[in-house]
């Protein structure tokens, strides 16, 4: 590994790179790779996989921006996290992967005038990815939770599929098995052995421009007994700090123009479901998903670690409570929906971080409600002895006549709403009026400032964004490579 959180070497690079998850890492790699001087900043630490038990609260700790606790504020309110370590989202989320959808490919193209922007390119690129990431169904045995899914979708008659993995697995291996092929193992040792350097835990305070272009970054330490403020000058940077982060730092450099102002998530709605049997898996997600009613509404499954757990019940704790100690029997599940709604981030001077605001619309809060609702009808077609909605005083549901009180108490005001997967914040194209980058991610206004990462995606793409994030940064980086070899 060459990484590390005390800088001893000149500071001076000639392509700097704000952040190591999915979109930062794969650019690293590329432009290492094409001959280019580069160097990582990573706000967080370094974390060996197996040094924290997946989706533990010592993992939420250590891995995630203030310990998982960040919230969009609006009515309702939408918790949101993001990975704040070396590897980014990839070393904290399900490992779950989706293409692009080509629907979603030709929208963005053709309402925000994206040029050279062909699904056969990325699905291509996408090729690459899933061979370099090990991208895979479970060969062996699947965990319980996991066929909950599958078997209440197939009682229905719904439309349900196994999503693929960044895994790799021995020969006939068990779900519980698989290894994740998160950035930490795959791209940023790429990006090492090209000649690529990394500084964690090491925040970006500032861009420093003049005259249309960045000059310096100024950074902070954020380690423990490294207090030093470092300043890095460099010819060229991109901006891959996710989609909340980078709106910030741009409009802390002042690059405002459309940036910020079109956040895309999928909120989703919860619930945990109580069975007869053990199903719990407290480590890992069940694989299955059911996309009966997609790309409007989609199901899965969640992280079902105790404290989860507890925290899934906490909205009607009164009633739903005592069934906490009976967690092994409990496992989590989502709905998901492609919002129309959209939020705000903003960077406010003196204060640390942005504050970000997110709207549903009217059609978003209905379809999380029907998203509920059929969620839980799924659960109890699975042989769910009883199921808990994640909303204030929710009533308990055992059968058809429950889900129906159910349905009629839902509000999305009352739901506690999360996401995980957040883009759109500096969307990419050449219609200046929707976008902040031109089609490969340099920033309107800016002559030597990239984005590369979540933020680029004109709007949510109504499955999980990685495999569509690390496609676009690839190709981004090898325009910018191909532009200089030129």
């Amino acid at each position: 590994m060459t990484a590390t959180n005390e800088w001893t070497a000149t500071n001076e690079c000639e392509v700097l790179i704000i952040g190591s998850g999915a979109g930062g890492a794969t650019t690293a790699a590329i432009l290492a790779e094409a001959g280019h001087d580069v160097l990582i900043i990573e706000e967080g630490p370094w974390v060996d996989q197996g040094e924290v038990v997946p989706f533990s609260l010592e993992q939420m700790d250590r891995q995630y921006r203030s310990g998982g606790v960040t919230v969009a504020l609006g009515i309702p309110s939408i918790a949101y996290t993001e990975g704040r370590c070396a590897g980014g989202g990839t070393e904290v989320n399900s490992g779950l992967y989706r293409r692009p959808p080509e629907q979603a490919i030709a929208r963005w193209q053709r309402d925000y005038a994206i040029d050279d922007f062909d699904a056969g390119d990325l699905l291509s690129i996408c090729e690459e990815v899933e061979e370099q990431l090990s991208v895979q169904t479970v060969p062996g045995e699947h965990t319980r939770a996991s066929e909950i899914l599958r078997d209440g979708a197939a009682a229905l008659g719904w439309q349900h599929d196994e999503s693929p993995r960044w895994m790799s697995y021995p020969e006939g291996g068990r779900a519980v098995d698989g290894q994740r092929q998160s950035m930490t193992r795959t791209y940023l040792p790429r990006a090492f052995a090209a000649g690529a350097r990394m500084l964690t835990e090491h925040r970006l305070d500032r861009l420093v421009m003049s005259g249309g272009a960045a000059t310096s970054a100024q950074l902070s330490a954020t380690a423990t007994g490294v207090d030093q403020p470092t300043t890095i000058t460099f010819k060229s940077v991109f901006v891959c700090g996710g989609a909340i982060q980078t709106p910030a730092i741009l409009q802390r450099a002042g690059l405002r123009h459309r940036v910020g102002r079109t956040l895309a998530v999928h909120p989703t709605v919860k619930l945990a479901a109580r069975f007869d049997e053990n199903v719990n898996t407290p480590d890992d997600v069940p694989v299955f998903q059911v996309k009966e009613f997609a790309p409007g509404i989609s199901f899965g499954g969640s992280a079902s670690h105790p404290g989860l757990v507890a925290l899934s019940l906490t909205d009607n704790w009164r009633e739903f409570g005592a069934a906490v100690t009976a967690w092994p029997e409990l496992a989590i599940y989502y709905a998901a929906i492609t919002s129309q709604g959209r939020g705000w981030v903003q960077a406010i001077p003196g204060v640390r971080d942005p504050i970000v605001t997110y709207r549903l619309t009217k059609r978003d809060r209905a379809l999380l409600g029907q998203g509920l609702a059929r969620l839980a009808l799924l659960m109890l077609e699975a042989g769910a002895d009883e199921v808990y909605p994640s909303f204030k005083h929710a009533p308990l549901v055992r059968n058809r006549a429950d889900l129906a009180k159910m349905t009629a108490a839902f509000a999305a005001t009352r739901a506690s709403v999360m996401t995980v997967h957040l883009c759109s914040t500096a969307p990419m194209g050449e219609n200046h009026k929707r976008t902040a980058t031109n089609s490969f991610g340099k920033v309107h206004g800016a002559s030597n400032v990239w984005v590369n990462d979540a933020a680029l995606l004109p709007d949510a793409p109504g499955v999980n964004p990685q495999a569509s994030v690390m496609a676009i940064a690839i190709r981004n980086a090898r325009r910018f490579a191909d532009e200089r070899a030129g």
